[in-house]
Order: C-alpha cells, then sequence, then structure tokens
C-alpha cells in the first residue's frame, strides 16, 4: 500500500490545536532533545513499526525536528506539546493515492511518562478534526495497530475510530510476524456505500 501523499493536494500550512491536555504544532530544531528523551525508551519502540530507531539519539532527534518529518512520505506531521513546551510525541496523517485515495493513515507515538493521561486521546480527536476540513478529498481515516496494543485500542476507540478486523501474522516486526488489528473512522456526513469526492478548485 502505497503511504505517499495525495498528489493533487495543494502543500498545508500545519496549523496548532490547542487542547485541555496537550497542544499539537509543527515541529522545531529545538524540540530534538525533548523529543529524544521520550523516544529512546524500548517500551516506546516495542509497540512502533520496524523503522523506528532504537536506540534514538540526539542526532536521530535533530535529523527528524528539522527535515525529515517534512519528507512528503509522511505527509502532515505535527509535535505533541505537553507542559512546559515540552515534545513528548508525534502523530500524523498520511494522506494514500490511486487505489487508495479516498483514504488517510493515522499514526501516533506518545512518550511513556505521559501514557494514561488521555493525553494521546485528545490530540487523535484534534488532528482527526483537522484532518476532515484540511483534506476534503479524504472520506476514511484508518490506523493499523498491533493487535498486542491494547492501550493503543483503547485511544482509538475513546477518539471515536471503529474495530474494523484483526489481520493474522500481518506484520513484520523485529523478524516475527504478528497480528494486526484496523480501526477507521468515516467523514462526518458522508453517505455510507458511496460518497461523491469533491473536486480540487485549480
Amino acid at each position: 500500500m502505497s503511504t505517499a501523499p495525495e498528489a493533487t493536494l495543494p502543500a498545508l500550512a500545519l496549523p496548532t490545536l490547542a487542547g485541555a491536555r496537550c497542544t499539537l504544532r509543527p515541529l522545531r530544531p529545538t524540540d530534538a532533545p525533548s523529543l529524544q528523551r521520550h523516544a529512546d525508551d524500548p517500551a516506546v519502540a516495542f509497540n512502533l513499526f520496524d523503522g523506528f530507531p532504537q536506540p534514538y539519539t540526539l542526532a536521530h532527534a535533530e535529523a527528524w525536528c528539522t527535515h525529515e518529518h517534512l519528507d512528503p512520505r509522511f505527509a502532515h506531521v505535527l509535535g505533541v506539546v505537553v507542559e512546559r513546551d515540552e515534545v513528548a510525541g508525534c502523530i500524523g496523517v498520511t494522506p494514500q493515492e490511486g487505489l487508495w485515495g479516498a483514504s488517510a493513515v493515522v499514526g501516533y507515538w506518545l512518550g511513556r511518562a505521559y501514557w494514561g493521561r488521555g493525553v494521546m486521546t485528545e490530540a487523535l480527536t484534534m488532528i482527526s478534526g483537522w484532518a476532515w476540513t484540511a483534506l476534503p478529498r479524504t472520506a476514511r481515516l484508518w490506523m493499523p495497530i498491533y493487535a498486542r496494543n491494547g492501550a493503543s485500542q483503547a485511544v482509538a476507540r475513546k477518539a471515536g475510530y471503529r474495530f474494523e478486523g484483526r489481520m493474522e501474522l500481518a506484520v513484520l516486526k523485529a523478524g516475527h510476524a504478528i497480528d494486526a488489528v484496523q480501526y477507521g473512522l468515516t467523514r462526518p456526513q458522508a453517505t455510507p456505500g458511496d460518497w461523491p469526492v469533491p473536486t480540487l478548485a485549480p
């Protein structure tokens, strides 16, 4: 499945979205030290896809916060900011193309110090609401989650996402084939079964 953004979409100015528990905003080079501190945790990497560095060095964080997160493969990425303007994680929306062009994939992670506080549920709710306005051709948001990751599934459910199925031995992680589950959310007021995708103005 492609993870490239919709080729017909113009570049988007990333927003700042403020909630009660966190703020989502574009990453800055100065975020690297706090991001590295939270990302350099095997418990965080355990439920993230292969490719997430571990150990997560300051050099990794500096590269991510300056230019790597802007790679079109990752589309729209925001930092999850908690108290004292500390970036403790990231959340992103990646529109698909071709056959899956009506969908966008959501991904997120959060430092262990902030698990269980409702931070990521709020972050997922905020970015999902933003996506419906910012990505008018997207009819569905969805996320693949490791089946063993009950906490992330709870976040998805609390943010309104629905369980869509289990994919046995579908994901390669650290040399093992493991089960994944899928959660999805469709655009409010979109007609189930058939929804006309709007044409973007030239």
